[in-house]
């Protein structure tokens, strides 16, 4: 099942009181298509809440699932408007020699190769048979020459990958759920490997809003942000942004669990 809430039967009611779902930033077509354990899966209509945003209609969603090992398919990405805002802010703050840690739908790696300011894309997969899928949805071949141009595949375990370089935006999506007490560990364990100069955890709200409870810190502000991030010892995008208390408590207000 998809990880938002589906209404059938109701476009027409959903299309009349709700806009659909629009962003700026570059959307890939996908098609079914199964490898593997590996499924992509279309919905035609889907009642989306964002990752900050309101709730809107969005159309023609594709989900990756993974056959478990009890016969069952679980969804580990989608392209719902929470997975896409969930990674919006290191995708726009991108620059240099970009590294992704966890292929996905390959959507974080495709919008930072798009951006001129993103000189190299490095995307690091554990599981090959998620990047054959991508390689059979054709997901570099819609982009531009030059920003195709930028990216490298490599099939290594996130944790164990270095690079030759020092990295200059680091962002980091191996994780299933999107609140999880491991990531801001195992990310020092990326940054480390690859010498990276800025990073961007998926889920990293999560992680801010679960210790600001935790210390009392409420209403969450800039210096709030800045005390927790100090102690992650991680160079994070987002704290810059004077907006990022609230897109913090906006966030956790509908995600944390």
């Amino acid at each position: 099942m998809f990880p938002v809430h589906a209404v059938p039967g109701a476009e027409a009611a959903l299309q009349a009181l709700l806009q659909p779902y629009e962003t700026d930033l570059f959307v890939p077509t996908y098609r079914p298509c199964e490898i593997g354990r590996w499924r992509i899966q279309l919905a035609p209509t889907l009642l989306s809440a964002g990752y900050w945003s309101p709730t809107t209609v969005s159309t023609d969603m594709a989900a990756l699932f993974r056959r478990e090992a009890d016969g069952e398919f679980r969804c580990w990405m989608s392209m719902t408007p929470m997975e896409m805002e969930s990674q919006e802010i290191g995708v726009r703050a991108a620059t240099g020699h970009t590294v992704v840690m966890g292929m996905g739908m390959g959507w974080a790696a495709v919008n930072a190769a798009l951006r001129p300011e993103v000189t190299r894309v490095t995307v690091v997969e554990l599981d090959p048979d998620v990047i054959e899928v991508n390689s059979r949805m054709g997901l570099f071949d819609q982009l531009p020459g030059r920003a195709a141009d930028k990216i490298t595949i490599v099939n290594a375990d996130a944790l164990a990958f270095r690079t030759d370089e020092p990295v200059d935006t680091l962002m980091a999506d191996i994780w299933l759920p999107l609140n999880g007490d491991e990531r801001m560990e195992q990310s020092r364990v990326m940054a480390a490997n690859t010498g990276a100069r800025r990073v961007y955890v998926w889920g990293q709200e999560m992680a801010i809003a679960r210790r600001a409870r935790a210390l009392g810190l409420d209403p969450l502000d800039a210096a709030g942000v800045a005390r927790i991030v100090a102690e992650f010892g991680l160079p994070l995008i987002g704290p810059e942004r004077p907006d990022y208390p609230d897109i913090v408590t906006a966030a956790a207000t509908k995600w944390l669990r």
